[in-house]
């Protein structure tokens, strides 16, 4: 059995490792150790997460996926949980989870009938944490934009302030043919981000095409 720590942050102004002496005094006090960690900056509404599915794939039957919550690997709607559910299961993966104590019993379970019984509890709570997760982000959604809404009426809303400076060292890369993996590697950006910055210059590339119909010739690795 290994044992693989999953952190999650939303943005890459975040930082995805704040967890990360959490999950190790748990590994610790429970006499295992944490055979990697897979880092990621993207929302967990979203399904496709590459470092999340690369430590699927380097799972097998019996692995264990440790998290801090259970809103570190999903915050999504019911139908995108409910695939990531069966990804999991399919590829027998079990679920600890720090917030969840019903979980941490997966870990060493001492004969078949009890590993079910842990399981089955387990599955059921997953569910109404991941439920609740969702929920959570979708209250704060709608008090955002009520507040976005109340500024923008006052004359008072000015919108969020691009990190133009990175932005543009992100640009950079694309246009010197570095892949995405090694940008977001590199720079910690979200996938999110960087499919807006490759749009943004396809689209610079097409508006400059006008005055040098040449300019279409260039390439942006991963612009679509």
């Amino acid at each position: 059995m290994f044992v693989r720590a999953y952190l999650r942050a939303s943005t890459a102004e975040q930082d995805a490792t704040r967890a990360r002496a959490a999950l190790d005094a748990f590994a610790a006090s429970h006499g295992f150790r944490i055979a990697a960690r897979y880092v990621e900056h993207e929302s967990g509404t979203r399904l496709v997460r590459p470092e999340l599915f690369r430590l699927l794939d380097d799972c097998g039957p019996g692995d264990v996926l440790l998290v801090e919550q259970v809103d570190r690997l999903s915050r999504l709607s019911a139908t995108d949980w409910s695939k990531l559910r069966s990804e999991i299961e399919a590829r027998q993966v079990r679920i600890v989870s720090l917030d969840l104590p019903t979980s941490w019993n997966l870990i060493a379970t001492p004969d078949d009938f009890t590993a079910r019984m842990f399981a089955a509890v387990n599955a059921m709570m997953l569910d109404v944490l991941a439920a609740v997760a969702r929920k959570d982000y979708d209250d704060r959604r709608r008090r955002q934009a009520e507040g976005v809404g109340r500024a923008r009426t006052a004359g008072l809303y000015r919108g969020r302030v691009e990190n133009t400076a990175r932005n543009a060292s992100i640009a950079r890369s694309l246009r010197d043919g570095h892949s995405w993996r090694e940008i977001m590697t590199g720079t910690g950006c979200s996938r999110t981000l960087l499919a807006k910055i490759a749009r943004r210059l396809k689209e610079e590339r097409i508006n400059n095409a006008v005055a040098d119909p040449g300019a279409l010739n260039g390439t942006v690795r991963g612009a679509k």
